[in-house]
C-alpha cells in the first residue's frame, strides 16, 4: 500500500472511493477531502456507501467537512475529471436514479472500466455478493449492531492511543483478520467476486462494501477492493502504466482527537 507524500498533487488515471458513510460519525471526512484536493485523474468512481442514509435514519451527524466532500465531488465532475457514481445498499435510496446525472456525475449500476493495459474490470459496491456469505436479514440486523458496537470501542482505543502519541489501529480490522468466522466470510465473499468476474468474461473486478481493502491476482481473475473511510481510508488506483494499487490516506490530514473519534473525546 503507498502513502501520499507530505505534500503536492497525486497523478493517476484512475481513482475509486467507496463507504465514505456521509452522515454517521464514523466517517473520516477530513482524509478524504485530502485525497480528493491531491489526487489529478481522468476517472474518478464513487463505489457506493458515500452517503449513509441507514445511519442518518437514526442520527444525523452532518459537520462542515462532510458537506466540503459534496461540495469538492461536484467540483471535481465539472474538471477534467469523469465522476461516475455506482449506489450502494447505504445509499441505496439513490439506485432509482441510475441511468441518470446529479449535476455533471453519472449514475449507474455498475460499469465496465478498461485499463489502460486493456483489462476490462467489472465495477460494483459488492452488497450483491453478500448471499455468498449466507446472510439472512436476521443475521445483517445483528452484524450490524456489533459492527456499529464494535466501531465505538475502536474509537475510545484510539482516543487513548492517540493521547499516547501511538497511530491510529483498526480494532474491526484485527476481527476481520483474526476471528475465523469473519475471516471465512471475507474469503467466501472474495471467491463469489472472481466467480462473477469469471463468469462474464471480464478480467477482474473492482468493488468496495467489505471495509477489507486488497488487491490480489486470483488466477486470470484480478480482484480489487478499494477499502472505506471508516476505518482504513484508502482508496484504489490505477497509474499509467495501468497497475492497481492502493493508497493510504490515514497521514494526509492533521486532525484533533475529536474530528477522529467524536464519541470518544
Amino acid at each position: 500500500m503507498q502513502a501520499f507524500t507530505p505534500d503536492g498533487p497525486f497523478c493517476c488515471r484512475s481513482v475509486w472511493v467507496s463507504d465514505v458513510h456521509l452522515g454517521s460519525v464514523h466517517c473520516k471526512a477530513e482524509q478524504l477531502l485530502e485525497l480528493l484536493n491531491r489526487i489529478e485523474c481522468q476517472h474518478l468512481y464513487l463505489v457506493g456507501d458515500i452517503i449513509d442514509v441507514w445511519a442518518m435514519s437514526k442520527r444525523v451527524h452532518w459537520p462542515e467537512s462532510h458537506s466540503k466532500v459534496l461540495r469538492k465531488l461536484i467540483e471535481i465532475s465539472h474538471g477534467d475529471t469523469e465522476v461516475t457514481y455506482i449506489p450502494g445498499n447505504h445509499d441505496e435510496n439513490f439506485r432509482e436514479f441510475c441511468g441518470g446525472r446529479f449535476e455533471n456525475i453519472s449514475v449507474s449500476e455498475s460499469m465496465i472500466h478498461e485499463s489502460i493495459q486493456g483489462k476490462r474490470m467489472l465495477v460494483i459496491h459488492g452488497d450483491e455478493l453478500d448471499y455468498a456469505v449466507r446472510y439472512s436479514r436476521l443475521n445483517r440486523f445483528v452484524g450490524d449492531i456489533a459492527y456499529e458496537l464494535l466501531m465505538n470501542l475502536n474509537g475510545f482505543v484510539n482516543a487513548i492511543r492517540a493521547l499516547a502519541g501511538l497511530r491510529y489501529w483498526s480494532l474491526s480490522k484485527w476481527v476481520k483478520i483474526n476471528v475465523s468466522q469473519a475471516e471465512s466470510a471475507i474469503s467466501a465473499y472474495q471467491r463469489a467476486a472472481v466467480l462473477l468476474a469469471r463468469d462474464r468474461g471480464l478480467d477482474g473486478i473492482i468493488c468496495g462494501h467489505l471495509h477489507y481493502p486488497l488487491v490480489e491476482q486470483v488466477g486470470d481473475v484480478t480482484y480489487c477492493n478499494d477499502g472505506d473511510w471508516v476505518e482504513n481510508c484508502t482508496a484504489l488506483v490505477e497509474d499509467y502504466a495501468g497497475e492497481f494499487q492502493l493508497v493510504s490516506g490515514l497521514d494526509l490530514a492533521p486532525t484533533s482527537i475529536a474530528q477522529l473519534y467524536p464519541r470518544a473525546a
